[in-house]
């Protein structure tokens, strides 16, 4: 299968994710509405709200112009003679909806054939999109396997992880060539002068998935005066997160964990928010840091930039940043870590480099 067919099959994709409904009436039928209900009977935390905006926001990354954009940079690397396609292992994560998806792209655009190891917490969305693969073009079936268990016989590795996992992977798979991620979160800026539509961005970007997500901001810098009130009517736009079992039952335990210790929060219901100076935030919490020197958040990501995916500003931080409510929707370039999938792939795959992720920003 050459380049231009591959590249086909995944626009056509594309327009059938992108296309995919907001909601499902009985006797509607879509090719991934069985996988979107099988999921969320799963995984409680895979709601058909959340199911929905990842297969959206990945349909609407996987336009003709969009995949051109971003293999144009690798043309070379892609027409080198005499590079053979290898058999490309994929550790998968689970914390969001089809959360590997990007690497399952990388690998089969580049022409490599894929053995995935699938995240027990999302073993049906991944399978499902292939299915649709499968059925229009058949030649996909010998360049596809799945499996739940460890897999064996391949050429390099891409794995996804916890800390404790990534350590795992580190000495398992030393060997071969690999890129190897490990736990990240994401981060926001705010200067108190945002706009509405900025604070209603933010709330997405920190509610969104239940905040399970890499790109899910964990923690806020302020102003030293900054009134965190502000941000509770765009954040109680997701009140409905309240009667979600699983989440509720995280909110009440840190709830209670700050009360018996005395430790001041602000209660929003469906979030609290408690100065701490860590990143990474237990669910239904957001870590707030206070700042006199508007060049303090910078200086303090920069130190920490091996722990957090991406900055969220509504203006330019002194540091690489995205729009508020962009967070969730990252564009094909926004390689997790800030590791290039594709060179890996089309380059250092060949050379046998080690490749662990840990690019500062």
């Amino acid at each position: 299968m050459d380049l231009n067919n591959r590249i086909q099959t995944f626009i056509a994709l594309g327009k059938t994710m992108a296309g995919f409904p907001d909601g499902l009436t009985e006797g509607s039928f879509h090719p991934l509405s069985e996988a979107v209900l099988q999921a969320e009977a799963a995984n409680p935390w895979f709601t058909q709200v959340n199911i929905r905006h990842a297969i959206n926001a990945i349909g609407q990354s996987m336009t003709a112009l969009r995949l051109k954009e971003w293999l144009l940079p690798y043309t070379g690397l892609i027409q080198r003679p005499g590079r053979p396609s290898k058999t490309v292992g994929v550790v998968m994560a689970g914390n969001i909806p089809l959360a590997g998806f990007h690497d399952f792209l990388s690998v089969l655009i580049c022409g490599h054939r894929i053995k995935v190891k699938l995240s027990s917490q999302d073993d049906i969305l991944i399978p499902a999109v292939a299915r649709l693969m499968t059925e229009s073009d058949e030649r996909w079936d010998e360049m596809l396997e799945f499996s739940k268990e460890p897999f064996k016989k391949f050429d390099a590795i891409i794995a996804t992880g916890s800390d404790n996992t990534f350590r795992y992977f580190d000495y398992y798979f030393n060997r071969y060539p690999h890129l190897l991620r490990r736990n990240r979160n994401s981060i926001a800026v705010l200067t108190g002068e945002e706009t509405s539509s900025d604070l209603e961005g933010l709330a997405d970007d920190i509610m969104m998935y239940f905040g399970l997500g890499c790109r899910n901001i964990s923690k806020i810098y302020v102003p030293r005066k900054y009134d965190l009130n502000v941000l509770q009517p765009c954040v109680r736009v997701y009140e409905s997160m309240e009667f979600h079992n699983k989440y509720r039952n995280n909110y009440d335990y840190q709830k209670s964990i700050f009360l018996v210790n005395k430790k001041p929060f602000t209660d929003f219901g469906n979030l609290l928010l408690v100065e701490d100076q860590r990143i990474p935030s237990p669910v239904s919490v957001l870590h707030v840091e206070r700042y006199g020197d508007p060049a303090e958040p910078a200086r303090a990501i920069r130190d920490s930039s091996g722990l957090i995916q991406c900055v969220v500003c509504h203006r330019d931080p002194g540091v690489p940043f995205v729009l508020p409510g962009t967070a969730q929707q990252p564009a094909l370039p926004d390689y997790a870590d800030g590791a290039d999938t594709l060179k890996f792939l089309l380059d250092e795959i060949y050379t046998k480099n080690i490749c662990i992720s840990n690019k500062n920003l």
